[in-house]
């Protein structure tokens, strides 16, 4: 028999006090606890999402979704996940606004979303690997910053494309 599976030469150990025990014992004489098996600690993972569930800190799995960071299409946006599940933090991806028709499902540009608690260390670790773009606080519109400003932007296009056709006008007469 291999050292890992439970046989008769085995000893038994309390999960509590770590103290090992003769295996006709079933509890530990000095905390009660029940005994296991001596043998190893980690358990292998099943699948791949139980072995990156366990990489997920705690600390930074609270609060609402925020974006943190964009890519151009999936494998980019992927790229990003795995840094930041390196460090604990746990993310989600989602198809940008405005490209989630049927064309683009396959394809197409990808936000990348981290709960409230890990957006700061997510913000580090992105510009630390030259992956962030220049972005708003959480909530604001990728690539724009604010509704305000996109007002504004227009209402200048707007009174250029104004003054341009009055100047053609004067020219004209």
């Amino acid at each position: 028999m291999s050292r890992d599976e439970p046989g008769p030469t085995t000893s038994l150990v309390c999960p509590r006090c770590s103290r090992l025990h003769d295996p006709d014992e079933r509890f530990c004489r000095d905390c009660g606890m029940p005994l296991t098996f001596e043998g190893p600690r980690e358990l292998e993972p099943r699948d791949d999402a139980h072995e990156r569930a366990r990489k997920v800190d705690p600390r930074f799995a609270r609060g609402e979704l925020v974006r943190v960071a964009g890519g151009r299409n999936q494998a980019e946006c992927e790229l990003v996940q795995n840094i930041l599940l390196e460090h604990g933090v746990p993310s989600v991806l989602r198809r940008t606004r405005g490209f989630d028709v049927p064309d683009f499902i396959a394809a197409g540009p990808r936000d990348v979303l981290v709960p409230e608690s890990g957006y700061q260390l997510a913000r580090e670790l992105l510009s630390e690997a030259d992956l962030l773009t220049s972005e708003g606080p959480p909530g604001s519109l990728p690539g724009i910053g604010s509704p305000a400003r996109l007002a504004l932007g227009i209402a200048i296009a707007f009174a250029i494309g104004l003054a341009l056709v009055w100047i053609l006008y004067q020219v004209a007469t």
